[in-house]
């Protein structure tokens, strides 16, 4: 069919012959090559400053919760009451209303404090390589990192990361410190770009299952994805998508965070006459005829009932759930959700009944 020369990944769309394009929007038409943002830009220093001036002491809060050991040590949380064994405890640590019940000396016990363990899941499938605006949503969920990043290294906590293709999970190990996380985030930058339509073996799923794992230690765990199931065209809400229960798993032992990245052609379809619609993760291709207002109106109307499934897993989940869109700017959305989150994070990531924190 002829036309204008069209190519849209997922539902972005962009026009080609004759136009300049804007930021990442060439990645609608082809592949990117790398990465859309450098990595001096991935979090400019006036917008580090404005952060640090207004989210900062709230997100400190967020990220760094009690801290608690698995097993007793120094500390200044208070424990189990056990005997007192002269010549090994501290009298100064003597617990008298046990020894007065009791009427034998007993000591109590600390939980001992640890550093907090931030990891985070990069889906760096195709769908993921591609926007419409300044930057991909791929590089997107990478500022996304970046800012958490930043703010948990303040504190002294480690932050790794994981990125996952269509075939494989690459792993980096956590380390503590300024330079070791810009020496991730530049890993995950250069990562290579994966091809469109390549084999598929790993989903997000399994990339879950991946970060349960290989984190022994509990602590804080990030999910950066679209959050699309390739071939997936179930829109009802109570119908589980195949990624909550890995993530439901996951929630059970850390405060977990979505980041669910997704581009302004996807919420609202725009009008450009008639283009390709393609799948970069299956082979779907369709002609529409973006024009007719009944057409945009159904797609729209899809759009939102899987974001609707994807919120409603989440919270049956109880993970908490932040979107980010590549025409915004992600540090104010970041801001606003931090300061409602606070405020529901104590009920939201209580574990199952039954479960042990």
């Amino acid at each position: 069919m002829s036309g204008p020369d069209f190519t849209v990944s997922k539902t972005g769309t962009t026009q080609a012959n004759g136009r300049r394009d804007v930021g990442a929007a060439a990645s609608v038409l082809r592949e990117p090559t790398g990465p859309t943002v450098p990595l001096n830009k991935l979090a400019p220093e006036a917008a580090l400053r404005r952060l640090e001036l207004t989210v900062v002491r709230r997100l400190e809060g967020f990220l760094q919760g009690d801290h608690l050991g698995l097993l007793p040590g120094p500390g200044s949380d208070l424990n189990d009451a056990r005997i007192y064994v002269p010549g090994q405890d501290d009298v100064r640590r003597m617990d008298w209303a046990v020894t007065a019940r009791t009427t034998t000396p007993h000591v109590r016990d600390t939980m001992a404090d640890r550093e907090l363990e931030v990891w985070a899941l990069l889906d760096a499938t195709p769908s993921m390589n591609w926007g419409t605006a300044g930057v991909t949503k791929r590089d997107l969920g990478i500022a996304a990192i970046a800012t958490l990043g930043f703010i948990s290294q303040k504190m002294g906590d480690r932050f790794g990361g994981m990125v996952m293709h269509s075939d494989s999970v690459k792993r980096f190990p956590a380390r503590s410190g300024r330079q070791a996380l810009y020496g991730l985030l530049g890993k995950l930058l250069d990562d290579p770009i994966e091809r469109d339509n390549q084999p598929a073996t790993l989903g997000l799923a399994e990339g879950i299952e991946a970060l349960i794992r290989t984190q022994r230690r509990r602590g804080m765990r990030l999910v950066v994805s679209d959050f699309l199931d390739p071939g997936d065209e179930e829109l009802d809400p109570a119908a589980p998508p195949s990624w909550e229960r890995p993530l439901r798993r996951l929630a059970v032992r850390n405060q977990v965070l979505c980041i669910e990245v997704i581009d302004a052609g996807e919420m609202e379809f725009p009008d450009v006459g008639e283009l390709l619609i393609r799948d970069p993760e299956t082979d779907f291709a369709r002609f529409v005829n973006t024009s007719d207002a009944r057409a945009r109106r159904l797609i729209d109307r899809a759009s939102a009932a899987q974001r609707e499934r994807t919120d409603t897993a989440m919270r049956r989940a109880g993970v908490g759930h932040i979107r980010l869109q590549t025409d915004r700017d992600w540090v104010s959305d970041i801001a606003r959700f931090v300061l409602t989150y606070r405020q529901t994070a104590a009920v939201l990531h209580q574990p199952p009944q039954g479960v042990s924190k």
